[in-house]
């Protein structure tokens, strides 16, 4: 299975689209678009893919995606429905010269780095929140004067972080994204069953040898390693938002035995999943 090119801005006839979403779970493929994308997590949590990289999200999680950065948001649960606000634009939308401009010179540079994802947070992310809400009402030149000032802000902003940063170089480089975005989305779909190195060499086109190099090239990290972080933050969610016992999410999260679950857990979380399940039911205050 490949990474799934979405076709976002030919939809409507506006420039750019600003939109609100709400549905019982995001589980959208693992896509990529041209669009530079802004999103904003208002309810829902999961596990966030960006590039190469994993991450746990909750609501108020904000990122903003370069072109061609394949992604993808999954919910834990369908128990409520998940909402999110998401911005797309083409950097090309407003000519190239005006980027150019000195005055947007903070903002050029942002958009370069969100090439690498950029994670956005604090007061930054309340007072682009709040503006990406205006942005949706707005109409007219106001819509394209909210989008600029959002990205002055985080440009500007010292609470954003780089999300995968050898993205970002593997792109720059020239290499076969491509080749990146089958790969990547063959993990996803599949980490929770038994992956065979042979498959997923086959599916970047290269031996199993010349695979092994490609990928720990793009990642600094192992097949293995990849699968089983993948395997381990699944647990995690499952852990934090539901009550099934642990041999249950051990099996359903790819192990293939609750011994080498808990060992491969501990490892990385430092704690075992009981444990961790405690001090993540201790610290959530009362509804």
């Amino acid at each position: 299975m490949k990474a799934i090119y979405e076709l976002v801005t030919q939809k409507t006839e506006s420039s750019f689209l600003a939109r609100r979403f709400s549905l019982p779970k995001f589980d959208g493929p693992y896509h990529f678009h041209p669009e530079i994308e802004l999103t904003y997590i208002e309810r829902s949590s999961g596990t966030r893919y960006i590039g190469g990289k994993v991450s746990d999200y909750k609501p108020g999680d904000m990122v903003l995606l370069g072109k061609d950065v394949p992604h993808c948001w999954h919910g834990v649960t369908e128990s409520k429905y998940s909402e999110s606000i998401v911005i797309q634009f083409r950097r090309e939308f407003l000519g190239e010269a005006f980027w150019n401009l000195d005055e947007l010179t903070a903002v050029r540079i942002l958009l370069e780095k969100a090439n690498s994802g950029i994670h956005i947070s604090g007061k930054t992310r309340d007072a682009v929140a709040n503006r990406m809400l205006a942005c949706i009402k707005a109409e007219g030149i106001y819509k394209i004067l909210y989008l600029i000032e959002i990205l002055h802000l985080i440009a500007l902003s010292n609470e954003t972080t780089i999300l995968d940063e050898q993205f970002q170089h593997f792109v720059a480089s020239g290499s076969d994204t491509a080749r990146f975005q089958h790969v990547f989305s063959y993990i996803i779909e599949n980490y929770r069953q038994n992956i065979k190195l042979s498959d997923v060499a086959g599916i970047a086109c290269l031996t199993p040898t010349a695979f092994c190099r490609y990928f720990r090239k793009i990642t600094n990290k192992t097949l293995t390693e990849v699968i089983t972080e993948y395997r381990i933050k699944n647990a995690c969610q499952l852990l934090r938002h539901t009550e099934r016992p642990v041999a249950d999410i051990c099996f359903e999260s790819g192990f293939g035995n609750l011994s080498h679950f808990t060992r491969n857990f501990k490892s990385i979380v430092q704690k075992s999943p009981l444990t961790y399940r405690k001090s993540f039911n201790s610290q959530k205050s009362p509804d």
